[in-house]
């Protein structure tokens, strides 16, 4: 008999032992009994050495012929992703294959045919450059691929695709939300025709299983998607590209919580792949990574065809303007700036877009006698008024009618608070009736077909003016879009996350670069803190000088990139339970830290999650910084020991948190 250790299909973090007659080889999967479960679905590891056991080896059911077998390479990834991520390797494997079986198999139809195809396109001497510097590097590298917004970097990326295509070889694309950049598919496919395959949320099962099939049998070589696409084992992988690497959505929240940027250039280590990082505002931790000369530093600084950077106007909205210059007619919300600009791209024909980071009408409703807030029953977070009486949880999907007398006290009168997108229609509608408005954001896009409506009536010139969340802020380019306002840039200014200021530069200027792409724009800011750095640097158009000093400051306090981070959340349906357990588990923690001697080991909480209630459960979280990685690693495993004297209250493991709320 052959001894083979097995990543199964459980919740649990660890491999299992099975007995088979059969010559088999690692990467293959499997059918094995589990307990009283049914069969269960695993992937072979390695050949166990030891044939004494002191317990029964049940034998292996049969080969999962649905399944083709892994790669040696794909298997050593998988099992660094589940060892990273402190995950089940049984459950990282089954991020591989699609949930049905191939029987059946027809190509959908081009899902972005309603778009219109892009022409071929030129490379300029700054494009071919980079291209000559990242083609001549060695396969298993990494480059940041720097380039302003509107730089090309698109162009450089299908040049890349073409010439591992010439040599046999495959591509991975990974986009932050491939349902919403549908005008991106369409460049790949009118340059790379049939070799486009496509992943993402809204295919049904059926068309996501033969997307999958047609990358396994190399039918196509090229695959577009979001982060899950990263664990198509696709056959000969010669590139990934990371689009936006900066986008906090290649982080997964939940089940297994990895990060897309940073597990494709493990795979480019383990696959012998070159990966390209694309961004015209780089992560912190890219940037470090490029100034230890462990990525390759490639910039785009101009945008094609002598095409300009939009003017960039900052508007001081705390000093209230003299009654003789202002319009005594504009909402609080638009500065006469703004509007003056507006009216005038208007009247010129020209498109213009608002920004603003907030859903609904207004972010709470309160009584102006005794101060009663509409909450979530489920949540402690106010609720969001939308339309002009429906309140809604963004967290829970609660719903409550707003009355207009207050629930609470009976005879105050309840008022709206905040600002959010529909307010800010309504508001433009009447200021410019005759104007063609357009909102987009996830109340108003909830589809693929949907938003590439939005986009086919942007390119035709349908929609005068534009307002949108921080969906419009990446991956559109529309050729009469010359002036781009942020309604309010302070939004994202005072998060309690030490990201907060390296989020809100990146959200100014990727919604900017939206503004004159094809002729002069211009960018209106509107802000309460005209010095923020995120405000100052994105105007002067200096990435670097941001991302130098951000640098330092995460230095200066100790956080990532300069030491490495693991966020445990502690929830419980019992607020006494989960801040009495949150207590020992931090005592348990230090006091091995302490055990240890492990001075480089900071534990930081327990304290309440900023959202300490979500979903009727009570949150507390517990921060652990560390330089060293090992001592890091081995403190998780400590806390997963852990789970079985806390039953009561759930631990979560998030190694490199990206969401702190």
């Amino acid at each position: 008999m052959n001894y083979w250790d097995v990543a199964v299909e459980t919740p649990l973090n660890r491999l299992f032992t099975y007995a088979t007659d059969q010559a088999l080889t690692p990467g293959t999967s499997v059918i094995v009994p589990f307990g009283k479960q049914e069969p269960q679905r695993g992937v072979l590891v390695s050949r166990c050495k030891e044939e004494s056991f002191p317990y029964e080896i049940k034998s292996i059911l049969g080969i999962d012929e649905e399944r083709p077998p892994l790669t040696k390479e794909l298997l050593a990834w998988a099992l660094w992703v589940a060892k990273y991520y402190h995950y089940s390797p049984g459950e990282v494997f089954s991020n591989f294959y699609p949930s049905l079986k191939k029987q059946g198999r027809s190509l959908p139809k081009d899902i972005f045919e309603a778009l219109k195809d892009k022409k071929n396109f030129a490379l300029t001497a700054d494009q071919q450059r980079v291209l000559t510097e990242i083609k001549s590097s060695q396969s298993a590298s990494t480059h940041l691929l720097w380039g302003v917004t509107g730089s090309g970097k698109t162009e450089v990326y299908i040049d890349l695709i073409q010439e591992k295509l010439r040599l046999g070889l495959g591509a991975i694309v990974l986009v932050p939300e491939i349902s919403l950049t549908p005008q991106l598919v369409t460049r790949f496919r009118s340059n790379l025709g049939n070799a486009v395959a496509v992943l993402h949320s809204d295919l049904s099962p059926r068309d996501k299983t033969d997307q999958w099939w047609s990358v396994i049998t190399k039918e196509k070589r090229v695959l577009i998607g979001a982060r899950s696409a990263l664990f198509c084992p696709m056959p000969d992988l010669g590139l990934i590209v990371v689009d936006e690497e900066h986008e906090a959505s290649f982080k997964q929240d939940e089940q297994l919580r990895y990060h897309a940027r940073d597990a494709a250039i493990m795979r480019g280590h383990f696959e012998k792949c070159q990966v390209v990082l694309g961004s015209a505002t780089p992560s912190l931790e890219t940037w470090k990574n490029v100034q230890d000369k462990k990525f390759s530093l490639h910039t785009l600084t101009e945008r094609p065809a002598g095409g300009l950077m939009p003017d960039i106007e900052v508007v001081d909205i705390s000093e209230r303007e003299a009654p003789e210059k202002r319009q005594s007619f504009l909402p609080f919300w638009l500065s006469t700036r703004l509007y003056e600009l507006l009216e005038e791209n208007y009247k010129k024909g020209l498109q213009s877009a608002l920004f603003l980071n907030r859903r609904g009408i207004a972010q709470s409703a309160l009584c102006q006698s005794c101060g009663y807030v509409y909450m979530c029953p489920n949540c402690e977070i106010s609720l969001t008024l939308h339309g002009h009486s429906n309140l809604v949880c963004h967290y829970c999907e609660y719903t409550d009618e707003m009355k207009s007398t207050c629930p609470e006290c009976k005879v105050g009168h309840i008022k709206a608070l905040g600002l959010g997108t529909e307010q800010v229609e309504e508001d433009l509608k009447k200021l410019f009736p005759l104007a063609r408005t357009a909102r987009v954001d996830r109340d108003e896009i909830d589809s693929r077909e949907r938003m590439e409506d939005f986009i086919n009536n942007m390119e035709s010139g349908e929609i005068d003016i534009l307002v949108g969340t921080q969906m419009i802020a990446k991956g559109l380019d529309f050729e009469k879009l010359t002036l781009v306002g942020l309604v309010l840039a302070d939004i994202a200014f005072n998060i309690p996350d030490f990201r907060a200021a390296e989020r809100s530069y990146q959200l100014i200027t990727q919604v900017s670069g939206r503004s004159g792409r094809h002729q002069q724009g211009k960018v209106v800011i509107q802000t309460y803190r005209t010095d923020h750095p995120g405000v100052t640097y994105a105007q002067a158009y200096d990435t670097a000088g941001f991302l130098n000093q951000e640098l330092q400051h995460r230095a200066d306090l100790d956080y990532p990139p300069y030491t490495r981070m693991a966020c445990l959340r502690l929830s419980s349906l019992n607020k006494d339970v989960v801040i009495e357990n949150a207590d020992a588990i931090g005592k348990e923690l230090r006091a091995y830290v302490q055990k240890n001697n492990w001075q480089d080991v900071k534990i930081l909480g327990p304290a309440p999650a900023p959202l300490i209630k979500i979903r009727n459960r009570y949150r507390y979280q517990i921060l652990i910084k560390s330089k060293s990685m090992p001592n890091l690693h081995h403190l998780i495993q400590f806390v997963q020991h852990l789970e079985n004297k806390f039953k009561k209250t759930k631990i979560q493991i998030d190694v490199d948190p990206y969401n702190l709320m």
